[in-house]
């Protein structure tokens, strides 16, 4: 399963890139761009397969605070309250608020809440339920998925009558996306008693409550079957009445479900796909617009001694053809990634392609290579033995891996790729229990901003054997913490300059290592279902996988058949 979020805009469809600190973001009222979308209304029926490999079964937890779950919920039954579609040059569509309003130093966020709004168990929705939702993060900061309460400045949140207001100790425009698009409303009656008052951030939650256009119905290990809440606030939606999400354990059979239309909405990687699925139906589509970064993630506390010795990143990085291993282990679908971390041309303007020249990132070369890693003690005759997880099933990041074995050999490193279930492999990313690990980050932003924070803030990080937010490496460098926090208060100008700064921190310090720039993964099947995301209405980012966006899918979908 590949979360990479709301992310990168497509430049095949010539969008700008505009920062969430914009002027934009003070507008009392979003305009919605949903109804433009699906061009409705549409009768209601019809059902959607779901074809996207986790490679393990479903374990039928909800929990909208557990990034191990939260995939399957977040969208299909919980929602934000504004839905930010960083496709579209960030337009945005009121969702359980239905505007809001910064001061003018952008301390301070007042959102209107909806009314009319009813959870799925039959209960009201109202202000109180956004206020404990936030409240409840600084309660136990382990549901604080964002760091708002402690890197982004949140000082308080309050409703009255329809409305919540968020205070702030400093100018927390960068923090909207977070804020508004990421946090998932959760309903008060739920999570203030019992096992989701005491454990919020671990609760399984396998009969969620939510606002959103569907509810499971019901899960088992092989299938998680979504029926379509009949009292959802937006009126005559979700058109489709049915949604199955079959569990499987790799691309393979995933992929035959989707070229025989079996499955209609495809969300992963197919080899050779022109030939084994676009040519099978003049129905089946693929559309994949450029989001984050696949990268290896190296171990940097100081007991995994190798992998915090910044020669043998370096020796990493250096070593590795990334347009090899694109071509192979992705068959072209994902571009090569470079050291900055900024994802190309998504963000050219933010790219410093001398700085990657100046430190020999900018092409592979195994003699450099190999000369740091012997400085560091290595050789091929005497080679440091390292092992990198994965997720098993993954079978482009297996050949990505493979390629990535054969070119680190030479250099003296013998690596061992140990393939692992997806729960598996998060506990161990999570907890930093890895020497290193194959990933793509998790959420992203409309400037190169947002994953660099993801990945680098040592807010987002823990001490091994605890779970970390975010920066799963264990990076700490309070000049880059400064340039974040710098970031909130600049000018366009200064905002490109702070992300040039911060990416020389990834050249300098070879804190992860991005390997391919990870695609939003997306086929698609016409021949009954409308409604799609595509380069010329990119409404959401088009993945199963991608949260909320996945239930702004939903809510456009409809079957031909069915009108």
């Amino acid at each position: 399963m590949r979360r990479t979020a709301l992310v990168a805009v497509a430049l095949s469809i010539g969008l700008a890139a505009t920062a969430c600190s914009s002027t934009k973001h003070k507008d009392a009222t979003p305009t919605p761009t949903s109804s433009v979308a699906d061009n409705g209304p549409h009768k209601k029926g019809g059902t959607v397969t779901i074809a996207n490999e986790q490679g393990q079964t479903w374990v039928c937890s909800f929990n909208p605070f557990n990034p191990a779950n939260y995939l399957e919920s977040n969208g299909f039954v919980y929602e934000p309250l504004i839905f930010v579609d960083s496709l579209n040059n960030q337009a945005e569509t009121p969702m359980l608020a239905t505007g809001y309003k910064w001061n003018a130093d952008k301390t301070q966020i007042v959102f209107t809440i909806r009314d009319g709004v009813k959870w799925s168990d039959g209960q009201p929705f109202s202000a109180a339920d956004v206020a404990f939702t936030f409240n409840l993060m600084k309660k136990v900061p382990a549901t604080d998925l964002y760091a708002l309460w402690t890197a982004a400045g949140l000082k308080s949140v309050t409703a009255s009558g329809n409305q919540v207001t968020m205070a702030f100790k400093q100018a927390a425009g960068p923090y909207f996306y977070s804020v508004a698009d990421q946090v998932m409303i959760v309903p008060q009656h739920i999570f203030s008693t019992g096992d989701a008052a005491a454990h919020p951030d671990t609760w399984a939650d396998k009969n969620p409550v939510g606002t959103g256009p569907f509810k499971v119905d019901p899960c088992n290990p092989n299938n998680i079957q979504y029926t379509a809440n009949q009292t959802y606030w937006q009126q005559g939606k979700p058109y489709i009445q049915k949604v199955e999400y079959p569990a499987y354990l790799d691309n393979g059979p995933a992929n035959l479900d989707l070229a025989n239309g079996k499955a209609q909405w495809g969300s992963q990687f197919i080899p050779g796909i022109k030939n084994f699925y676009l040519n099978k139906s003049g129905d089946n589509h693929t559309w994949s617009p450029p989001v984050l970064n696949v990268s290896l993630w190296p171990n940097l506390d100081p007991s995994h001694k190798a992998t915090s010795t910044l020669a043998v990143r370096q020796a990493i990085s250096t070593a590795i053809d990334r347009t090899k291993i694109a071509t192979i282990g992705e068959g072209g679908q994902e571009p090569p990634a470079n050291q900055s971390g900024v994802v190309l041309p998504t963000f050219k303007k933010y790219y410093d392609a001398s700085a990657v020249s100046a430190a020999g990132f900018d092409k592979p070369d195994q003699a450099k290579a190999a000369q740091l890693m012997a400085g560091a003690g290595y050789s091929p005759s005497h080679p440091l033995k390292l092992s990198v997880i994965t997720i098993t099933g993954y079978t482009d990041w297996d050949a990505s891996l493979a390629v990535i074995k054969q070119e680190l050999k030479p250099i003296g490193i013998d690596l061992t790729v140990d393939d692992l279930a997806q729960q598996t492999f998060d506990t161990k990313l999570y907890n930093g229990d890895f020497d290193l690990a194959y990933y793509g980050e998790q959420t992203g932003g409309p400037t190169p901003y947002y994953e660099l924070r993801e990945i680098l803030h040592s807010k987002n990080t823990a001490p091994l054997g605890q779970q970390a937010a975010s920066n799963y490496e264990r990076y700490r460098n309070p000049a880059v913490d400064a340039l974040f926090a710098q970031y909130a208060t600049a000018d366009d100008a200064g905002q490109v300059s702070i992300v040039k700064q911060i990416a020389a921190a990834m050249i300098k310090d070879v804190p992860v290592i991005p390997v391919t720039e990870s695609v939003d993964w997306f086929q698609y099947n016409t021949g009954d279902i409308a409604g799609w995301p595509t380069p010329d209405n990119p409404y959401a980012q088009p993945a199963a996988f991608n949260f909320p966006d996945a239930g702004q899918v939903l809510t456009h979908l409809y079957s031909r058949s069915a009108q």
